[in-house]
């Protein structure tokens, strides 16, 4: 595994080429959740950050904050190593010794990291359309919609071309506007150094005039500029 992401394009041009999961249930990216089984601002279940019985190695339970606000002055804070190995565990996933070890945690930790950091990097792209009103928007919930394809990646596979392995929803709070985003996560080939970029498609959701609006700016500058 690698932590080397491709790198973001302007949404005004085209999109084309966090490890592979099902993210209908993923980590907590947030200890403290509401009373309850799920966590209305991700959709998932609490995963606890410490060590299952007979695990048989240890995992770091160290997270890292974001850079993605979140309100309050506060940012959002990654999953730790056995935050993200619980929830694998509570999904299904099987391991043997020989299949997962703790530095391929890292990698996986790597790489989710990276993924989100540019999401909310790709986002912001669009977000500065609408720079004037507001500054600092900020994101207030997620969701892991992996099986649930968007028209867009259903469309992008009838022209030939594969399904995303995962699909995110973020809603964003444009200064008391939320805007929903969708994030379309496609496997790139390997390069000459054995690297596998991830490509990430981001762009606003057709839920108002102002989203489709801002995808069909995007549309006219990327043919303009060509």
């Amino acid at each position: 595994l690698s932590n080397k992401m491709a790198t973001g394009a302007d949404p005004s041009k085209n999109s084309g080429c966090p490890v592979k999961h099902d993210t209908t249930e993923t980590p907590s990216t947030e200890e403290g959740c509401p009373a309850g089984d799920v966590d209305p601002r991700n959709m998932m279940a609490p995963s606890p950050n410490k060590p299952l019985p007979g695990q048989g190695f240890p995992l770091s339970i160290d997270r890292q904050t974001s850079t993605i606000p979140k309100g309050e002055g506060k940012k959002w804070e990654y999953p730790s190593e056995q935050m993200f190995f619980n929830a694998m565990l509570r999904k299904g996933w099987k391991f043997s010794p020989d299949e997962l070890k703790p530095e391929d945690m890292k990698h996986i930790i790597a790489i989710h990291n990276s993924n989100n950091e540019q999401a909310w990097r790709e986002v912001l792209k669009w977000e500065a359309m609408h720079a004037k009103e507001c500054e600092n928007p900020i994101l207030v919930s997620f969701r892991g919609r992996a099986k649930d394809y968007s028209p867009r990646a259903r469309l992008r596979s009838w022209l030939g071309y594969e399904l995303p392995f995962d699909r995110h929803d973020w809603v964003v709070d444009r200064c008391g506007k939320r805007v929903r985003y969708v994030i379309d996560y496609y496997g790139c080939d390997p390069t000459e150094d054995k690297q596998v970029p991830i490509y990430l498609d981001v762009r606003p959701a057709f839920d108002s005039f102002s989203s489709i609006w801002d995808r069909m700016r995007a549309t006219w500058r990327r043919w303009t500029a060509t």
